[in-house]
């Protein structure tokens, strides 16, 4: 096995040898640039999948994530045609000493001196990316009140968002029914928030930092790596380059929380341009409205200190960035504070406190011949957390250094491209549990190759290979495949099949357990996690009344063939970790409706149903506190002379398995299924041309999880858990703020 896996190496090491030597094949020239798109109050973004092509000709190209394209010359041909959806078409001269083109559609279209305005959906999928990738833009995370990345799927339908326990405030996602731990978190196609960032990181990322989130489903491109199982959601930041100069967002909340968000842009020169973001948070009011003597919201204080630099050449270009990070969070009981002993008779305490630091930069260079360009990525991340859960110590330090040399380039024409390169990860972990060390540490070296065939954009295929080699575990292989075909314009199917790999950290990726006084049983040293994911979705565009309406169904199977097991069932005192011995599976149907039923109102409509099963402790039986089904409706007004905006969304979420509660006493037995409950969320805002006002109240209704705790009163007694959360755990929430945006 290990010859065969060694000259599966061998030749693609070989591969990308040729590949790199072909670069200096035939000189044809390239234009390249981006595209940005401007709304109706001065809001600059790229426009992702934005068409460009040469007047006259059937050759043309669309815009990345970053509104950025690369289009081969044609002989005789000195104009683009530029478009995009709700924007008006422009066609624009093409400077052949530049070879730069940096344009901007505008929203409007005039039509015969009849301005018509039209409006881009707040989320869209990606319509020719051949993996499934729902856009979540800047103008629909100001829907809602967006704090952070956490609060960012409100009106989204794929991505559930939960507390994971009811003390710490710490907050979790899942997608298509599994943990967020098994999609993948990158920035701008960076790693981020892995390992012990993953408990909290949800609330380390600045809604008003944001531009927008891209959510994929199933395995993403082997160039990514190979954690990616269920999904990735990659965001991307605002950038120094674009148009925002200053942003500013002030927040505050009837808990107390009050929040500051500001960032500035400064051009330096014609090439280079940097910006600063910054972010301030403080909650201090010691509330409990349900009165078991435990707050319920931790107090936190956090500060954030980003700063970004960009460098743009003819054919070369560069982004370096650091990040500063410091939080404080104080849990439990009314009357804890961080110099209280934790000893029976005592308030019952839990204490984190995180400094963070991460470096990145992102190198790129454009050949001469078209569609071929060589990309470095580079990222550091340094991780400090001190905490006690109660009586219980956990400390926790982690490094971790991520490099990706990528190599982009064609076969024959440019229907034919290839994406091939080599990476390097390494994570260092040194962890401390009550005195008991967990250190790990892992080096993976790994190449790929990605092939795609592109006809038209009526069919795109994507197959990818990757072989990395574990410090511990040795080699391992990812085979993932992507497909699209659009028979017609108005229809697209797509469908996936790969594999992906992570290497759990039990501990981190379940502390809400910290918060009860289970004790850890790790029965067996973790391997790695390996699964394969299967999906097919179809997309379908209608014109009725001249109004879009857009339907989109789609189906995921996630198949373990290894798996980390927290077995919370098998007693009330314990929690069990072990690989799986058995089944574990998912599968995920949804579908959801986009429209417009008349000018200025959007409307999403989406349902989904989860079968999620795990063998657990020898049975093959449904994962505890999963949804089975989510029901969705969202609505967004625009007054038609634009002052006014209202956004409404009612969520149903599903009932479904508690942990077995067989072994705790009869007092505190919850049953053995939590029920369906509803959410509603409404936001009113009024819209200014730099300014906006806004108020708004999550969770309308106030409906409350009853007695998330169990024990409250005797918080050192053994079945003592504030780890079995289903659903919210506090009432209605309401909130007002202002953005304020001033534009170069």
């Amino acid at each position: 096995m290990k010859a065969i896996k060694s000259i599966y190496i061998k030749r693609i090491a070989l591969l990308y040898t040729v590949f790199l030597l072909t670069s200096a094949g035939i000189a044809q020239d390239i234009i390249h640039g981006h595209i940005y798109g401007k709304d109706d109050k001065g809001n600059i973004s790229p426009l992702v999948g934005a068409n460009i092509i040469w007047l006259g000709s059937t050759t043309g190209t669309s815009a990345d994530s970053e509104g950025h394209f690369m289009l081969q010359t044609v002989k005789g041909f000195n104009k683009i045609v530029i478009s995009f959806i709700g924007f008006k078409t422009d066609t624009v001269s093409v400077d052949f000493k530049t070879k730069v083109v940096e344009h901007t559609l505008i929203q409007e279209n005039t039509i015969e001196g009849v301005t018509v305005t039209t409006t881009v959906p707040g989320t869209h999928l990606q319509r020719l990316n051949p993996i499934q990738t729902q856009v979540i833009t800047n103008n629909e995370l100001k829907r809602a009140a967006c704090c952070n990345l956490s609060e960012s799927f409100e009106t989204n339908a794929s991505v559930d968002v939960s507390y994971s326990d009811a003390v710490t405030g710490a907050k979790q996602i899942q997608l298509l029914g599994l943990a967020g731990i098994y999609t993948q978190m990158q920035f701008e196609n960076v790693p981020t928030l892995r390992g012990l960032a993953s408990a909290y990181g949800l609330g380390y990322v600045p809604g008003p930092w944001m531009e927008s989130i891209q959510v994929s489903k199933g395995t993403a491109s082997v160039a990514n790596g190979y954690e990616s199982i269920t999904g990735q959601i990659n965001i991307e930041f605002k950038k120094p380059w674009e148009q925002e100069k200053m942003h500013l967002n002030l927040y505050a909340n009837n808990l107390g929380m009050t929040e500051f968000n500001a960032n500035y842009a400064v051009d330096v020169n014609e090439k280079v341009s940097t910006m600063i973001l910054a972010h301030g948070s403080h909650l201090g009011n010691r509330i409990d409205h349900n009165e078991d003597d435990f707050l319920d919201h931790p107090l936190t204080t956090q500060y954030h200190l980003f700063n970004r630099w960009k460098y743009q050449g003819e054919k070369f270009e560069s982004n370096i960035g650091v990040k500063f990070l410091q939080e404080k969070r104080l849990a439990g009981q009314v009357d804890y504070d961080r110099n209280t002993e934790q000893t029976l008779g005592n308030p019952y305490g839990i204490d984190v406190n995180t400094n963070r630091f991460e470096a990145f930069s992102k190198t790129g260079y454009i050949f001469d011949r078209p569609s071929t360009s060589l990309g470095w990525i580079n990222a550091f991340t340094y991780h400090d957390q001190t905490s006690n859960y109660g009586p219980r110590a956990y400390n926790a330090t982690q490094n971790s250094f991520h490099s990706n040399l990528i190599f982009m380039t064609y076969i024959g024409n440019t229907n034919h491209t290839i994406k091939s390169g080599v990476n390097f990860n390494y994570d260092g972990y040194i962890e401390n549990l009550n005195g008991v060390n967990l250190n790990r540490y892992e080096r993976v070296p790994g190449v790929y190759a990605e092939y795609t065939y592109k006809h038209l954009e009526m069919l795109t295929l994507m197959a990818g290979y990757r072989v990395d080699h574990h410090s511990k575990f040795g080699y391992f292989t990812t085979p993932r495949f992507h497909a699209m075909y659009k028979p017609w314009e108005q229809f697209t199917f797509r469908a996936s099949a790969g594999k992906g790999y992570r290497y759990p950290s039990a501990v981190s990726e379940n502390s809400n357990l910290l918060a009860s006084n289970r004790q850890f049983v790790f029965e067996e040293d973790a391997k790695l996690e390996e699964a394969w994911n299967f999906g097919l979705n179809i997309s379908q565009r209608y014109k009725i009344w001249d109004k879009n309406l857009n339907i989109s169904a789609d189906y995921y199977h996630t198949n373990f063939e290894n798996q980390y097991i927290v077995d919370a069932d098998r007693d009330a005192t314990s929690v069990y970790f072990y690989n799986l011995n058995g089944k574990s599976y998912s599968n995920s149907y949804q579908i959801e409706i986009n429209t417009q039923p008349v000018k200025g109102l959007d409307l999403t409509m989406a349902y989904r149903i989860n079968d999620v099963k795990t063998t657990i402790n020898g049975e093959l039986q449904q994962k505890p506190l999963v949804s089975k089904n989510k029901g969705l409706v969202s609505i967004s007004y625009k007054t038609p002379l634009k002052k006014w905006q209202f956004d409404y969304t009612i969520q149903l979420n599903g009932g479904g398995r508690l942990p077995n509660m067989d072994g705790y006493p009869v007092d505190v037995q919850m049953g053995m299924d939590f029920p369906s409950y509803t959410t509603m969320n409404f936001q009113l805002t009024k819209l200014f041309r730099k300014w906006d006002l806004y108020v708004g109240v999550e969770n309308l209704t106030g409906f409350k999880q009853h007695h998330p705790i169990i024990y409250p009163e005797n918080p050192y007694n053994q079945y003592f858990d504030a780890s079995q959360v289903w659903g919210p755990i506090t009432g209605a929430k309401y909130y007002a703020g202002i953005r304020i945006s001033m534009w170069k």
